[in-house]
């Protein structure tokens, strides 16, 4: 629930406290979701002399989709104001290369804090509370670090135990209420229960008013799925691809490991109940 003290405010870009980073420091490749090439440390020809993007309320129009769905979990306004002290790679060229190398993994960590404040908030993981918080000082710790700190990280030595933590906590969370157990999907694209796991290949699939309460769909291919009406109340979903997916009428309010890109990339509307802590995307109807 979102609160006026809620730390995951912090864990969402703010672009007025930053310097265009990641239309700068990221490369890009030619695709459906970007409509040119762009070399990493290049500024996107979109942005403007005041660091912000040019087209950003026609960016869907004009083939930059990617651009609505990426978020940085805040990564932006901290390497700006916090490791960087409000320098800018525009006046400053000591500072250039140390602020694109740290960007990208400052959102690693960053995100990697999100779902540990995601996992603080289930209470059906009060005991792990305790690693929850280390875990979460100990990222917190690198985040406020010097640049060069930052860029030598060990970044796996970090995400492994935390993705411990962060298994456990959903796995307490999707036990501690009652499992989805109704037929899934109808028609030629029926869904078998079985497939419903970890990683597994959803892609267009019809789930379509389906109880997925506790489903465990960790880096599960969800891309183009039909999830109109569907229940995912404790579902997990860290790291599933919801590109193009259609959540009209869903209910994502419980779901466990949600993040704005994820929201960002799939389609909804009025109807579909977010977590308080996620935005409603502007493209939704």
């Amino acid at each position: 629930m979102r609160t006026a003290e809620d730390p995951r405010r912090e864990l969402r870009a703010d672009c007025s406290r930053c310097v265009g980073l990641c239309c700068v420091a990221l490369a890009f490749a030619r695709s459906a979701d970007f409509a040119f090439d762009k070399p990493a440390g290049d500024p996107c020809l979109n942005l403007d002399d005041d660091d912000r993007c040019r087209i950003h309320s026609q960016l869907r129009d004009r083939g930059f989709k990617g651009c609505t769905v990426f978020d940085c979990f805040g990564a932006g306004q901290q390497v700006t104001e916090h490791t960087f002290d409000g320098r800018s790679w525009r006046d400053d060229p000591e500072a250039r290369s140390g602020m694109f190398a740290a960007f990208p993994i400052m959102r690693q960590l960053h995100e990697l804090l999100w779902y540990l404040e995601d996992a603080l908030a289930l209470p059906a993981a009060a005991r792990l509370h305790p690693a929850l918080r280390q875990a979460r000082s100990d990222v917190r710790s690198l985040t406020r670090a010097p640049a060069a700190d930052i860029v030598a990280a060990d970044i796996d030595e970090l995400r492994a135990p935390a993705a411990r933590l962060l298994r456990d906590a959903a796995r307490l969370t999707r036990e501690s209420g009652p499992v989805g157990t109704s037929p899934i999907g109808t028609g030629r694209r029926h869904v078998a229960r079985s497939r419903i796991q970890p990683g597994a290949d959803l892609l267009g699939a019809d789930l379509r008013r389906a109880d997925l309460r506790g489903a465990e769909l960790r880096g599960a291919l969800l891309i183009a799925a039909d999830l109109r009406e569907a229940d995912l109340s404790r579902a997990e979903l860290l790291g599933a691809d919801l590109r193009d997916a259609r959540l009209d009428g869903a209910d994502l309010r419980e779901a466990i490991y949600l993040t704005q890109p994820q929201v960002n990339a799939a389609s909804g509307d009025a109807l579909t109940r977010l977590p308080e802590t996620l935005d409603r995307p502007g493209h939704w109807r």
